[in-house]
């Protein structure tokens, strides 16, 4: 199936380059701003339309490449051509498909919600680790093997999910990513205040937050628990939240830690975490 891309910025790089490296036809590239459709063309190899109409007339695929707040308009944009057995995607992983492209079944085409489990935060480089990078899809069950097939020929993860779930699975995406900007960002301050630059606080957290997730992947989160939490140190945590200035920094820690006591009880069914769950209560609200 030959694909085409509206939309030339950092995921329609990284798409349209993967596909061409592996075997796969790309029509090319549509956008508002034709200097970013050309360098993406020049990257990938492939060329920039001069109109929607014309990427629509020569692609089987359409990737949707736009902001999510502009996938509905740019489709009702799409929707005006013939599109009767196209297959209409978008990338974006909280909207569902439906969502997306409303009332879709009134032109024939088949949607897709395509989307990267991955931070894009290179549009030059990205693609080369799309191979460990898992996408989840949703839309028109009837056609669901063709753009499945398609992705999962070219070498790529693929798992279907409910539409349902889609604001969940987006949530806990950006929990484990953008969340933990957050969390890091709270100890790389802290450190700070004693005394570390910030390029120090980076430096001596490498070891520690990567050895933490290499240990957490591998193993789990049970057997990756360690702290103070962990051993119901009672004392240690009081300390901590005593050392915290503002009430935020201390709600996050409480809530946080929290969690970690429920992970800590399914490591040591014989331990009573009363005492430390009692102390974070008082401060997690």
């Amino acid at each position: 199936m030959k694909t085409g891309f509206i939309g030339a910025g950092k995921v329609g790089f990284t798409l349209g380059k993967y596909l061409t490296e592996h075997g796969k036809k790309v029509t090319g590239y549509y956008s508002r701003n034709t200097h970013s459709a050309r360098e993406a063309a020049q990257f990938t190899d492939t060329k920039a339309c001069d109109s929607l109409a014309e990427l629509i007339h020569e692609s089987d695929v359409l990737f949707l490449t736009v902001p999510d707040s502009s996938i509905t308009s740019v489709y009702e944009e799409i929707a005006a051509h013939p599109i009767r057995g196209k297959y209409i995607c978008h990338c974006s992983g909280e909207k569902t498909s439906a969502e997306a492209f409303p009332d879709i079944d009134k032109t024939g085409a088949y949607e897709y919600s395509v989307h990267p489990l991955f931070a894009v935060s290179d549009k030059y480089h990205a693609y080369e680790e799309l191979p460990d990078v898992f996408f989840t899809i949703e839309g028109n069950k009837d056609h669901l093997d063709g753009i499945r097939g398609m992705l999962s020929e070219a070498g790529l993860q693929t798992r279907l999910i409910d539409p349902a779930d889609k604001t969940r699975y987006h949530a806990a995406a950006a929990a484990a990513s953008n969340l933990v900007i957050g969390l890091l960002d709270q100890s790389i301050s802290m450190l700070g205040e004693c005394g570390f630059s910030e390029e120090d606080a980076r430096a001596a957290l490498t070891p520690l937050v990567l050895g933490n997730v290499r240990h957490l992947l591998r193993d789990g989160t049970v057997q990756a628990l360690t702290g103070p939490v962990e051993r119901s140190d009672t004392e240690t945590v009081r300390k901590h939240l005593a050392s915290l200035d503002s009430r935020r920094d201390r709600v996050l820690y409480s809530l946080l830690s929290l969690r970690l006591a429920d992970i800590a009880q399914r490591k040591h069914p014989d331990r009573d975490y009363t005492a430390v769950e009692k102390i974070l209560e008082e401060f997690a609200e």
